[in-house]
C-alpha cells in the first residue's frame, strides 16, 4: 500500500506577517485530512532560517535546523547533524508577504520539482506587486482605482497638493508589496503626509497612492485552475471609528467589524462580482485558489482592489469562512487546494525540457 503523500506546511519567514502567518498555518495543519495526507512543519525565523518543527504552537527557532538537496530528480531537506532526510510530496506555503507570497518560495520548489500548493512564481509575484498587477488590471479592461506610482529616490520631489489635485482627498499611500494592510494610510490633510510617505517607504522601494474609494469593501474567494470557480461574495462591515480595514481592525480588535456572509447585494450584483473576481484571478495568472479584494460603489460600480494569492487562514479570516458558506468545510477545503496543486503538477509533466534540433 503506498504511502500517503506528505504536506510541508511553511510559515513563519522574513515579512513583517510573520505572526499572522503561524497563525493561519496552525489551521491550515489542524485541518489537514490524515486519512489523506502526512503533516511536516517547517518554520523559517525572522532571519530566514528553516526548522522542522513538532508543534506550531512551538517557537520557530526551537525546531531542528534543516538544509535543502537541490536536485529535480531527488528533491530533499536534510536534518543537520544527523543528515535524515525528510521526503516531502506538495508544499503547502502559509507565508505571508515577503518571500513567501511574491514568486521566491514558489520559485525554489519549482526548481527542485515540488508540487506547491497556490500560485506559482509568476501569478505569485504579480499579485504581490500592488503596482504590476493594477496595470495588467487595466490593460484587461478591469476596473480599479486611479493611482501614481514613486520609487524611494523621488520621495523629496512628491507632493501633497499635486497629489490632491490629481487624485483628490482623501488618498491612499501604500507600500508596493505587502499585505495585511501594512505600510498604508489614509491621508486627509497636508499635516498628515510626510509621515504617511516615510511609513510606506519604510518596507517598500515603490510606493502607490492611490484614490480613496468611497464604497463597501467586498471580498470573493476563487478555487481552480483551468475553470476557477468563485464563491458567493462576503462583506466588511467596519463597525467602530477606523478610516480603513487596518492591521489593528483586521487582527487586533475582535470588535473593530462585522463579516456579513453572504453580503447582501441583489443577485445582479452578486453576479458581476463574481465575473469580476474570476476575470482578475485569470489575468493575474492566478493557480489554485486566491481571494480577490473589491469595492462596491454607491452607483453598482464594482472596483478591483487586489488579490491574495496566499489569503489567511486564521479563524476570522474570510477566504475559509465564504467557502464553509458554499457548504464546504475546512478540512475539504485544504484537501480540494492540495489535490489542485498535485493535479497541476502532474499535468506539467507532460511539457518537454530538453530540444532535440533535427538537424
Amino acid at each position: 500500500m503506498r504511502e500517503k503523500p506528505s504536506v510541508a506546511v511553511l510559515y513563519g519567514g522574513r515579512s513583517v506577517e510573520h505572526e499572522i502567518s503561524i497563525r493561519s498555518a496552525k489551521n491550515v495543519a489542524a485541518n489537514i485530512d490524515p486519512e489523506k495526507f502526512g503533516v511536516i512543519l517547517i518554520g523559517i525565523d525572522k532571519n530566514g532560517s528553516w526548522y522542522l518543527n513538532g508543534s506550531i504552537s512551538d517557537p520557530v527557532d526551537s525546531g531542528v535546523p534543516i538544509s535543502i538537496k537541490l536536485d529535480a530528480m531527488n528533491p530533499k531537506l536534510i536534518e543537520e547533524g544527523s543528515n535524515n532526510l525528510i521526503n516531502i510530496d506538495v508544499v503547502f506555503p502559509m507565508l505571508h508577504g515577503t518571500d513567501g507570497e511574491d514568486g521566491s518560495i514558489q520559485g525554489l520548489f519549482k526548481a527542485m520539482n515540488l508540487p506547491v500548493a497556490g500560485s506559482g512564481v509568476l501569478g505569485s509575484a504579480i499579485s504581490m506587486d500592488k503596482i504590476v498587477s493594477k496595470k495588467i488590471l487595466q490593460a484587461c479592461g478591469i476596473p480599479v482605482a486611479s493611482y501614481t506610482e514613486y520609487q524611494k529616490d523621488q520621495m523629496d520631489t512628491i507632493s501633497f497638493d499635486a497629489i490632491a489635485n490629481q487624485l483628490g482627498t482623501p488618498f491612499m499611500i501604500k507600500s508596493a508589496a505587502l499585505g495585511s494592510s501594512v505600510g498604508i494610510s489614509m491621508v486627509k490633510s497636508g499635516d498628515q503626509f510626510d509621515a504617511a510617505l516615510k511609513d510606506s517607504f519604510r518596507y517598500s522601494e515603490k510606493i502607490m497612492i492611490e484614490e480613496f474609494i468611497e464604497g463597501r469593501e467586498l471580498e470573493c474567494a476563487i478555487l481552480g485552475n483551468e475553470h476557477p470557480k468563485a464563491s458567493l461574495p462576503g462583506e466588511i462591515v467596519i463597525q467602530k471609528d477606523y478610516d480603513f480595514y487596518t492591521y489593528e481592525a483586521k487582527y487586533l480588535d475582535d470588535k473593530a467589524i462585522r463579516i456579513d456572509l453572504p453580503a447582501h447585494v441583489d443577485d445582479r450584483i452578486t453576479e458581476r462580482i463574481r465575473k469580476i473576481s474570476v476575470e482578475a484571478y485569470k489575468a493575474l495568472r492566478c493557480e489554485d485558489y486566491a481571494r480577490v479584494d473589491l469595492f462596491l460603489k454607491e452607483d453598482g460600480a464594482v472596483v478591483v482592489n487586489e488579490i491574495n494569492t496566499i489569503p489567511g487562514f486564521t479563524n476570522v479570516s474570510m477566504f475559509p469562512m465564504m467557502w464553509q458558506h458554499m457548504g464546504m468545510s475546512y478540512t475539504e477545503l485544504v484537501s480540494e487546494i492540495i489535490n489542485l496543486s498535485i493535479e497541476r503538477f502532474n499535468k506539467s509533466k507532460d511539457l518537454e525540457t530538453d530540444y532535440y534540433s533535427s538537424n
